[in-house]
Protein backbone atom coordinates (compact mmCIF):
# COMPACT_ATOMS: atom_id res chain seq x y z
CA UNK A 1 0.00 0.00 0.00
CA UNK A 2 1.28 3.46 -1.02
CA UNK A 3 0.50 6.68 -1.08
CA UNK A 4 -1.14 7.85 -4.09
CA UNK A 5 -1.40 11.46 -4.87
CA UNK A 6 -2.91 13.78 -8.19
CA UNK A 7 -3.39 16.99 -9.43
CA UNK A 8 -7.01 17.79 -10.20
CA UNK A 9 -7.24 20.30 -12.77
CA UNK A 10 -6.04 19.44 -16.62
CA UNK A 11 -5.59 15.96 -14.67
CA UNK A 12 -8.66 14.31 -13.11
CA UNK A 13 -10.40 17.13 -15.18
CA UNK A 14 -10.23 18.11 -18.66
CA UNK A 15 -10.21 22.26 -17.70
CA UNK A 16 -9.01 24.28 -14.45
CA UNK A 17 -11.65 24.39 -12.25
CA UNK A 18 -10.36 27.68 -11.47
CA UNK A 19 -10.43 29.12 -14.28
CA UNK A 20 -13.86 28.41 -14.76
CA UNK A 21 -15.60 29.35 -11.50
CA UNK A 22 -14.63 32.22 -12.89
CA UNK A 23 -16.14 32.02 -16.21
CA UNK A 24 -18.98 30.79 -14.68
CA UNK A 25 -19.38 34.16 -12.14
CA UNK A 26 -19.06 36.19 -15.30
CA UNK A 27 -21.59 33.96 -17.35
CA UNK A 28 -24.43 33.83 -14.27
CA UNK A 29 -23.88 38.06 -13.90
CA UNK A 30 -22.48 37.17 -10.11
CA UNK A 31 -18.88 39.54 -11.12
CA UNK A 32 -18.82 41.90 -13.79
CA UNK A 33 -17.92 40.91 -16.76
CA UNK A 34 -15.75 43.33 -17.99
CA UNK A 35 -13.49 43.82 -14.73
CA UNK A 36 -13.54 40.01 -13.95
CA UNK A 37 -13.48 38.07 -17.34
CA UNK A 38 -9.86 39.73 -18.66
CA UNK A 39 -8.49 39.33 -14.98
CA UNK A 40 -9.37 35.91 -14.64
CA UNK A 41 -7.98 35.08 -18.25
CA UNK A 42 -4.55 37.21 -17.79
CA UNK A 43 -4.50 35.58 -14.31
CA UNK A 44 -4.93 32.04 -16.03
CA UNK A 45 -2.43 32.90 -18.54
CA UNK A 46 -0.09 33.52 -16.10
CA UNK A 47 -0.27 30.10 -14.18
CA UNK A 48 0.32 28.51 -17.81
CA UNK A 49 3.61 30.56 -18.39
CA UNK A 50 4.99 29.47 -14.34
CA UNK A 51 4.85 33.17 -13.14
CA UNK A 52 1.22 33.42 -11.58
CA UNK A 53 1.10 35.69 -8.59
CA UNK A 54 -0.27 33.41 -5.82
CA UNK A 55 -0.96 36.62 -3.30
CA UNK A 56 -2.46 39.14 -5.64
CA UNK A 57 -4.43 35.88 -7.20
CA UNK A 58 -6.24 34.83 -4.25
CA UNK A 59 -7.15 37.91 -3.08
CA UNK A 60 -8.67 38.30 -6.72
CA UNK A 61 -10.69 34.58 -6.85
CA UNK A 62 -12.01 34.54 -3.40
CA UNK A 63 -13.25 38.26 -3.18
CA UNK A 64 -16.59 37.26 -4.43
CA UNK A 65 -16.87 34.76 -1.79
CA UNK A 66 -16.94 37.38 0.60
CA UNK A 67 -19.72 39.30 -1.25
CA UNK A 68 -22.61 36.76 -0.83
CA UNK A 69 -24.11 34.57 2.17
CA UNK A 70 -22.91 31.26 2.10
CA UNK A 71 -25.86 29.58 1.55
CA UNK A 72 -26.37 31.03 -2.24
CA UNK A 73 -22.83 30.23 -3.14
CA UNK A 74 -23.77 26.99 -1.86
CA UNK A 75 -26.34 27.05 -4.99
CA UNK A 76 -24.24 28.49 -7.33
CA UNK A 77 -21.22 25.90 -6.34
CA UNK A 78 -24.14 22.77 -6.89
CA UNK A 79 -25.02 24.17 -10.14
CA UNK A 80 -21.44 24.62 -11.29
CA UNK A 81 -20.60 21.46 -10.17
CA UNK A 82 -23.77 20.05 -12.20
CA UNK A 83 -23.37 22.03 -15.52
CA UNK A 84 -19.98 22.49 -15.64
CA UNK A 85 -17.71 19.94 -13.65
CA UNK A 86 -19.38 16.96 -14.46
CA UNK A 87 -19.21 17.35 -17.85
CA UNK A 88 -15.77 17.21 -18.11
CA UNK A 89 -14.72 14.48 -15.87
CA UNK A 90 -12.14 12.06 -17.55
CA UNK A 91 -13.70 8.06 -17.06
CA UNK A 92 -9.95 6.90 -18.04
CA UNK A 93 -9.00 9.30 -14.49
CA UNK A 94 -11.52 8.10 -12.65
CA UNK A 95 -10.30 4.06 -13.57
CA UNK A 96 -6.97 5.22 -13.08
CA UNK A 97 -8.52 6.40 -9.20
CA UNK A 98 -9.91 3.02 -8.56
CA UNK A 99 -7.20 1.01 -10.02
CA UNK A 100 -5.06 2.63 -6.75
CA UNK A 101 -7.72 2.18 -4.60
CA UNK A 102 -8.46 -1.59 -5.42
CA UNK A 103 -4.51 -2.22 -5.18
CA UNK A 104 -5.28 -0.47 -1.11
CA UNK A 105 -3.02 2.63 -1.81
CA UNK A 106 -4.30 5.98 -0.30
CA UNK A 107 -5.85 8.55 -2.58
CA UNK A 108 -5.18 12.08 -2.20
CA UNK A 109 -5.59 15.19 -4.34
CA UNK A 110 -3.49 18.41 -4.07
CA UNK A 111 -4.27 20.88 -6.19
CA UNK A 112 -3.80 25.13 -6.03
CA UNK A 113 -7.60 25.67 -6.33
CA UNK A 114 -9.34 26.60 -3.25
CA UNK A 115 -11.09 23.89 -1.39
CA UNK A 116 -14.44 25.94 -1.55
CA UNK A 117 -14.26 25.06 -5.47
CA UNK A 118 -12.33 21.62 -4.90
CA UNK A 119 -13.81 20.20 -2.33
CA UNK A 120 -17.31 18.83 -3.90
CA UNK A 121 -14.94 18.11 -7.09
CA UNK A 122 -12.53 15.70 -5.17
CA UNK A 123 -15.76 13.85 -4.03
CA UNK A 124 -17.13 12.66 -7.66
CA UNK A 125 -14.02 10.64 -7.94
CA UNK A 126 -14.46 9.29 -3.94
CA UNK A 127 -11.48 11.25 -2.49
CA UNK A 128 -11.73 12.06 1.16
CA UNK A 129 -8.19 13.56 1.54
CA UNK A 130 -7.70 17.05 -0.36
CA UNK A 131 -5.14 19.71 0.27
CA UNK A 132 -6.05 22.41 -1.51
CA UNK A 133 -5.42 26.55 -0.42
CA UNK A 134 -8.02 27.24 2.06
CA UNK A 135 -10.37 30.17 1.94
CA UNK A 136 -10.92 32.21 5.38
CA UNK A 137 -14.27 31.01 6.95
CA UNK A 138 -15.34 33.31 10.38
CA UNK A 139 -18.67 33.33 12.09
CA UNK A 140 -20.74 31.71 8.56
CA UNK A 141 -18.95 34.01 6.26
CA UNK A 142 -16.38 34.02 3.80
CA UNK A 143 -13.51 36.65 4.22
CA UNK A 144 -12.43 36.64 0.98
CA UNK A 145 -8.74 35.94 2.48
CA UNK A 146 -6.96 32.91 2.87
CA UNK A 147 -5.65 30.92 5.82
CA UNK A 148 -2.04 28.83 6.09
CA UNK A 149 -0.03 28.13 3.02
CA UNK A 150 -0.81 28.63 -0.26
CA UNK A 151 -1.12 25.25 -2.07
CA UNK A 152 0.82 26.00 -5.03
CA UNK A 153 4.13 25.53 -6.08
CA UNK A 154 6.18 24.92 -3.25
CA UNK A 155 3.44 25.26 -1.42
CA UNK A 156 2.64 21.83 -1.93
CA UNK A 157 5.57 20.34 -0.55
CA UNK A 158 5.11 22.17 2.13
CA UNK A 159 1.17 21.09 3.15
CA UNK A 160 2.18 17.35 1.65
CA UNK A 161 4.87 17.32 4.55
CA UNK A 162 2.70 18.63 6.97
CA UNK A 163 -0.03 16.56 6.37
CA UNK A 164 2.64 13.39 6.53
CA UNK A 165 3.73 14.52 9.87
CA UNK A 166 -0.19 14.03 11.02
CA UNK A 167 -0.83 10.55 9.41
CA UNK A 168 1.00 7.06 9.40
CA UNK A 169 1.89 7.05 5.77
CA UNK A 170 4.98 7.96 4.09
CA UNK A 171 6.50 8.62 0.47
CA UNK A 172 7.84 5.60 -0.01
CA UNK A 173 6.97 4.04 -3.36
CA UNK A 174 4.46 7.22 -3.85
CA UNK A 175 3.61 8.67 -6.93
CA UNK A 176 1.67 11.76 -8.41
CA UNK A 177 0.17 12.81 -11.47
CA UNK A 178 0.05 15.45 -12.78
CA UNK A 179 0.06 17.84 -15.60
CA UNK A 180 1.94 21.13 -14.97
CA UNK A 181 5.30 22.29 -14.46
CA UNK A 182 4.74 24.52 -11.82
CA UNK A 183 4.07 21.09 -9.85
CA UNK A 184 7.71 20.22 -10.25
CA UNK A 185 8.87 20.34 -6.56
CA UNK A 186 6.24 18.04 -5.77
CA UNK A 187 7.10 15.42 -8.93
CA UNK A 188 10.79 15.48 -7.65
CA UNK A 189 9.39 14.35 -4.13
CA UNK A 190 7.80 11.15 -4.56
CA UNK A 191 9.19 7.87 -5.55
CA UNK A 192 7.14 7.77 -9.34
CA UNK A 193 6.31 11.21 -10.56
CA UNK A 194 4.07 10.74 -13.63
CA UNK A 195 3.26 13.61 -16.43
CA UNK A 196 -0.20 13.44 -17.35
CA UNK A 197 -1.32 15.18 -21.04
CA UNK A 198 2.17 17.35 -19.76
CA UNK A 199 2.48 21.40 -20.43
CA UNK A 200 5.33 22.02 -22.87
CA UNK A 201 7.85 22.58 -19.88
CA UNK A 202 7.02 19.24 -17.95
CA UNK A 203 6.45 17.13 -20.86
CA UNK A 204 10.54 18.22 -22.19
CA UNK A 205 11.05 17.56 -18.61
CA UNK A 206 9.29 14.29 -18.26
CA UNK A 207 11.54 13.02 -21.45
CA UNK A 208 14.73 14.27 -20.35
CA UNK A 209 14.19 12.56 -17.24
CA UNK A 210 12.95 9.11 -18.29
CA UNK A 211 9.71 9.96 -16.16
CA UNK A 212 6.36 7.94 -17.58
CA UNK A 213 3.66 10.64 -19.70
CA UNK A 214 0.50 8.83 -20.07
CA UNK A 215 -3.25 10.79 -21.23
CA UNK A 216 -6.24 10.57 -19.27
CA UNK A 217 -7.85 12.16 -22.65
CA UNK A 218 -7.99 9.80 -24.86
CA UNK A 219 -5.77 6.49 -23.88
CA UNK A 220 -6.19 3.39 -21.78
CA UNK A 221 -4.59 3.04 -18.91
CA UNK A 222 -1.43 0.59 -18.77
CA UNK A 223 0.52 2.44 -16.37
CA UNK A 224 2.44 -0.13 -13.71
CA UNK A 225 3.11 1.39 -10.24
Amino acid sequence: MSLAIFDLDNTLISDDSDFLWGQFLVDQGIVDKEQYEDANAKFYQDYKAGKLDITEFLHFSLAPLALHKTEKLYQWREQFIEEIIKPIQLKPAIRLVNKHRFKGDTVMVITATNRFVTEPIVKLFGIDILLATTPEFIDGRYTGNFVDTPCFQEGKVTLLKEWLKSSSETLENSCFYSDSYNDLSLLKLVDNPVAVDPDEKLGAYANKNNWPIISLRNQPITLNI
